[in-house]
């Protein structure tokens, strides 16, 4: 499967396209919607240095593991394994689900529907709702434990989703700023078409071809579930391995509702290809 790919003979965001079809992901569900890396770790400096491995982030961990300390605190979690836990894991949510694909696409419709009805008919707390690229990786890959968030694909080809072109009213943060465009990196210069472009770029480079493998084990791959995930600190709640689990023979109807909601809400681990 991987040959014509490892050969250069079809683009990095194409391979990832083909393996979440695979795997089951597609665009007609928020649930199972098609799931695309953190490639970057350099949201502050003017101008992205595709040459320097500094540049990206470490694809041969999950989000949960991208510094040492925020490792050693899952790694924690999942040895103590918590009273108010069910089962032992590393991470109790998901890095990609309904109310994170909407959150991230939450400027164009459908998704604004969505994210509201999800949210419970309204737009989230300002402070809350996805505005700036730099605060949400440092929100998924440091600062916040319950957050592991991937991206989606568009943050690769469509400027669109940056901008809020149907001028909605999310309301204001806590400093007074009021939520519209997406804050870009330095790097971008304000312009939604050139953060996509050099974020494209940024898939496509030597580096991250050399590396993607990594992240495919993760996602896709062997280091899925079982103990290459318990050893690479990417385990998940067991309710997040929908195909893993046969809904047939839970009898009880309350576990089975249970189960089915948390996926839709919180997400599901794709296929293993």
């Amino acid at each position: 499967l991987s040959f014509p790919w490892q050969k250069r003979e079809i683009s990095n965001f194409d391979y990832l396209m083909y393996l979440n079809t695979l795997a089951g992901r597609s665009y007609n569900d928020y649930m199972q919607y098609p799931v695309f890396p953190w490639v970057l770790a350099d949201y502050h400096s003017e101008t992205l240095n595709l040459t320097n491995p500094h540049t990206f982030r470490d694809l041969s961990k999950p989000m949960g593991a991208q510094t040492v300390e925020r490792k050693r605190k899952f790694i924690q979690r999942f040895n103590e394994v918590e009273k108010n836990l069910s089962a032992q894991c590393h991470y109790c949510t998901h890095y990609s689900s309904a109310i994170i694909v909407a959150s991230y696409l939450v400027r164009m419709e459908p998704f604004t529907q969505t994210f509201c009805s999800l949210q419970g008919g309204s737009f989230d707390v300002a402070d809350r709702m996805f505005h700036s690229v730099k605060s949400t990786w440092e929100s998924a890959s440091r600062d916040n434990m319950s957050d592991v968030r991937e991206l989606t694909p568009e943050f690769f080809y469509l400027p669109e989703f940056l901008t809020n072109a149907n001028h909605f009213e999310f309301g204001c943060m806590q400093d007074g700023t009021v939520l519209g465009d997406v804050q870009l990196p330095p790097w971008a210069d304000g312009d939604p078409h050139k953060f996509i472009q050099l974020h494209r770029q940024a898939l496509e480079s030597d580096y991250v071809s050399a590396h993607l493998h990594h992240w495919i084990d993760l996602i896709f791959g062997h280091k899925q579930h079982g103990s290459a995930a318990v050893e690479a600190v990417n385990t998940y709640h067991p309710y997040f391995y929908g195909d893993k689990m046969d809904l047939n023979n839970i009898k009880d109807p309350l576990i089975k509702s249970t189960i089915l909601g948390f996926i839709s809400n919180f997400g599901q681990i794709p296929k293993q290809v």
